[in-house]
């Protein structure tokens, strides 16, 4: 059988679907090493409760994309949650498809 797997082409539009990006201890650690932060003012300043208060997740712009969002570019790309690093393959939503432009290719 044969086994499907998507390739991203960093089309942006996962980032810019309301939702939450939820983030593991590991996540926060990486985020917050990376634009050079402690881990608290990471916490402070770039994550909200997620609504059932079982852990934490990215803010968003007012418009609802994620708060790395530059344009077509994740300021956090080498570090970006793993939620982020492993859609649409890992997991996905109802109607992923209209808004992604991952490309179908087959695994070896």
């Amino acid at each position: 059988m044969r086994k499907v797997h998507y390739q991203c082409q960093r089309c942006t539009n996962c980032c810019k679907w309301p939702g939450f990006v939820k983030l593991t201890e590991g996540d926060i650690a990486a985020l917050s090493g990376f634009l050079g932060l402690a881990e608290s003012e990471f916490i402070q300043t770039h994550t909200r409760l997620r609504p059932n208060r079982d852990g934490l997740a990215l803010t968003d712009k007012s418009n609802g994309e994620c708060i790395f969002l530059e344009g077509r570019d994740c300021r956090v790309q080498p570090v970006k949650p793993a939620q982020c690093s492993g859609f649409p393959n890992t997991w996905n939503f109802p109607g992923w498809r209209e808004v992604c432009e991952a490309v179908e290719v087959a695994d070896p």
